[in-house]
């Protein structure tokens, strides 16, 4: 098994604590479900939020998806002018048996616009 890293991304309609949870279990749903992988295969997850995010952690989201015993960072993304609002990113580390090529990146709910060239 090798690591591999998995990008993601999800954008909110609102600063809700609610709708973050849902969205990211949604984001982490599919990058599992695309990738083939299980929980027993990731290694850790980082995930982020734009600055607009104060209503919750999306670790919450992570944690209420069933990710209780993967090691998980939060953090606040750049205040860049002109940046995509409400959104959460993630980087999965996971053990994997492709190249680095195969890897399927997910970008949801708006967010494709950030990544076109990975987007599905």
């Amino acid at each position: 098994m090798t690591m591999r890293g998995i990008r993601g991304a999800t954008c909110l309609t609102a600063d809700d604590a609610d709708e973050m949870r849902t969205a990211v279990s949604e984001l982490l749903g599919q990058i599992l479900e695309r990738n083939g992988l299980s929980t027993e295969s990731l290694i850790s997850v980082v995930l982020t939020g734009t600055p607009d995010l104060t209503s919750a952690f999306p670790a919450a989201g992570a944690r209420e998806f069933g990710l209780v015993d993967v090691p998980l960072l939060c953090a606040q993304e750049m205040d860049i002018a002109g940046a995509l609002p409400l959104t959460v990113r993630v980087l999965v580390h996971a053990e994997m048996d492709v190249p680095r090529s195969a890897v399927q990146h997910v970008y949801l709910r708006g967010a494709e616009v950030l990544r076109q060239d990975l987007a599905q």
